[in-house]
């Protein structure tokens, strides 16, 4: 970045024209100057006309005016402060990330999360303002998340969070981090209540339907059995890890109302029946319908649900034994269309209405990917058919191709050399099991509901479940856009309290999603956000011939693709920063 002046000739008169400007090169490899900051006209024939008023914060004394004149220029006389400026030494530093900073505070002053948090982080007598480290470690989560310490180390001086906050610079210095995280999780159940007040003011949600599943986040360390830090079932394929589970409840339209940390070693079915009662005793008895995939509920918690009153009403996937022992139910029922290329059939038993829905286009991918890995297994068959091996040897590469195949493994009846027998096509041979093909094709796109909302429309009821790919978008984003792991706290208390500010930063993301949906559906949250980093913030260095130093932060201007954004989104840059004065 260099300072670059325009000379203009009007009426035999010489005018120069100071610009802040960078060098871009464009696609084709040509050189062009981007104009970043517009300094006016340095007027020598017109000496009224180089003083600019700006306010200026001198000490405490407060905004003063004062008049700026280059030093290659006789100063003229004002009643206000005159200071010459060496234009010639002008620099530019610490060119920082603001856009992005600045959009996030603005979805926190959207949720209007300093009325819940202001009076519960109040600033410390050391005047340690917590809720600026908080908003600090927030953003941090949304924008580019990482570890603390990176965060103390390199991210707070390389963005605008300083400036925005208006915070001097030990806000997160030593421990500051660590100790605000210590002060969170007491006001959690709090936190849950303002959420629901604050969705339902902002986007009018609704709290009749509700989603629950559970996810779980691991840790590359080693284990530890005193605390939640467990090995269990893992749902990222890293059962060597020690993780913890996560229950969330989201509403049909992504809202997040509540989650909960679990042992890692937790049971998905033993976790519905607290969920309900805390719940219950937070936002108190209503006509909720809970909508869960297969696994979570167990056969008591279903009942007990049709049992309590009034009844909490439940919809949830079923196994596929379940979908075996009731097909002979379904036969002669008739097919009912509840969209395009879904069709349902129903059956009402013992107070519960079962749901058999078929999916034309889901039929259609399911038997697209049987079919590829039955004719791979049945190449791998003949391969290993033809090849000289050991008994041993064909046993182990038979176990390779049973676990590349899944499912479709079991469509194969495969015969094996007896103990001491020799591999021969005659001693190893193969055939396809057609009754499970036929019947692999009756259940292909083909899915088993149920649910005690015996007088409700079974399309309602499927676009119900549809829903739970809100859920499972939920936690993508936690674990990919917004990395709750990897998590490098050793104290429980502090792990909970890092996945609780990733949930924080999530309803940030999820406010954003809400806004940008009903006039840019096709841009998600992430690109939104990395579209406005690109306006950084740079300070203005103007030496005075008196010793001193003028600076003028300044971000760089929006592009026409940010001015979009922000018409569509209804939202306002801030004003540039005042100027300070320095000796």
């Amino acid at each position: 970045m260099f300072v670059r002046a325009k000379r203009r000739f009007k009426d035999g008169k010489e005018h120069r024209y100071w610009s802040v400007v960078e060098n871009c090169r464009n696609r084709d490899g040509r050189v062009v100057q981007r104009q970043l900051l517009y300094l006016g006209e340095i007027n020598d024939s017109q000496r009224a006309a180089w003083c600019r008023s700006i306010e200026v914060l001198k000490g405490d004394s407060g905004p003063a005016p004062m008049a700026l004149f280059a030093d290659d220029r006789e100063a003229p006389e004002l009643d206000c402060e005159v200071v010459q400026i060496d234009v010639r030494a002008l620099s530019l530093h610490r060119p920082r990330q603001w856009g992005a900073c600045w959009l996030s505070l603005s979805l926190w002053d959207r949720l209007d999360l300093d009325r819940f948090w202001g009076p519960r982080l109040p600033a410390s007598r050391q005047g340690t303002r917590w809720l600026d480290v908080l908003k600090t470690q927030v953003c941090y989560q949304l924008i580019d998340p990482g570890s603390e310490w990176r965060l103390h180390r390199h991210w707070y001086e390389h963005s605008a969070m300083r400036d925005l906050l208006d915070s001097p610079m030990g806000v997160i210095a030593d421990d500051t981090l660590y100790r605000c995280l210590d002060k969170l999780l007491i006001h959690k159940q709090a936190f849950f209540s303002f959420l629901k007040e604050r969705w339902t003011t902002l986007f009018d949600a609704r709290f009749d339907v509700l989603l629950y599943d559970l996810t779980s986040t691991y840790f590359e360390s080693d284990p530890v059995f005193s605390d939640k830090r467990r090995f269990g079932y893992s749902r990222d394929r890293r059962s060597d890890c020690v993780q913890v589970v996560i229950a969330l409840i989201v509403t049909p339209q992504g809202f997040p109302l509540a989650y909960e940390v679990m042992p890692g070693n937790t049971s998905d079915n033993t976790t519905l029946a607290d969920f309900l009662h805390k719940i219950e005793a937070q936002y108190g008895h209503s006509d909720r319908v809970w909508i869960m995939d297969r696994g979570i509920p167990t056969e008591a918690t279903l009942t007990a649900m049709r049992a309590s009153e009034p009844p909490v009403h439940y919809l949830v996937g079923t196994p596929k034994g379940r979908l075996s022992r009731m097909e002979k139910a379904f036969v002669g029922q008739p097919w009912r269309a509840v969209r395009d290329a879904v069709d349902v059939k129903l059956v009402a038993q013992d107070g519960e209405l079962y749901i058999l829905a078929q999916s034309r286009a889901r039929v259609l991918k399911e038997r697209g990917m049987r079919r590829r890995k039955l004719k791979k297994l049945w190449r791998r068959l003949h391969e290993l058919q033809g090849q000289r091996l050991s008994r041993d040897a064909l046993l182990l590469k038979i176990g390779a191709a049973k676990t590349e195949a899944g499912r479709t493994y079991r469509l194969v009846d495969i015969r094996l050399p007896k103990v001491g027998e020799a591999v021969s096509p005659q001693t190893f041979t193969f055939t396809l099991r057609r009754d499970r093909l036929r019947q692999a094709r009756r259940r292909e796109g083909r899915y088993l509901l149920r649910s005690n909302l015996t007088g409700e429309d079974p399309a309602t009821l499927w676009r119900y479940y549809m829903r739970l790919s809100e859920i499972e978008q939920a936690f993508k984003e936690l674990k990919h856009d917004l990395a709750i792991r990897p998590v490098f706290h050793q104290r429980e208390d502090r792990i909970e309290a890092h996945i609780f500010v990733a949930f924080i930063a999530y309803c940030l993301q999820v406010t954003l999603k809400n806004l940008a949906k009903p006039c840019a559906p096709g841009l998600t949250p992430r690109a939104i956000l990395e579209k406005f980093a690109t306006i950084q913030m740079v300070d203005v260095h103007l030496p005075t011939t008196d010793g001193r130093h003028l600076t003028l932060p300044r971000y760089t201007q929006p592009t026409a693709d940010h001015q979009l954004l922000l018409d569509q989104l209804k939202l306002r840059l801030s004003e540039q920063p005042l100027p300070r004065i320095s000796t």
